[in-house]
């Protein structure tokens, strides 16, 4: 378990800031804070894998149409 550090608040224009010693830095650039009575609690934003961003897109209503044979470019080499 982690001892307790003692660090100093200050202002940042109209905000309060504090900064957060290295050996307790978060990965990444953003970050989600809230307030649990007297704490506040900050949390690294995860990024989303590819499978749980294709879980929150809803299915296709179409069908896609049955294609024969694909266009061919005039660079492609045809045999």
């Amino acid at each position: 378990m982690q001892t307790d550090r003692h660090i100093r608040l200050f202002r940042n224009g109209a905000n309060q800031a504090l900064r957060i010693p290295r050996d307790l830095e978060l990965p990444g650039n953003e970050a989600v804070i809230r307030k649990e009575g007297d704490r506040l609690v900050v949390e690294a934003v995860k990024k989303p894998s590819l499978l749980a961003l294709l879980a929150t897109l809803s299915p296709l209503d179409e069908e896609f149409p049955d294609v024969e044979d694909p266009p061919v470019n005039d660079g492609d080499v045809v045999f």
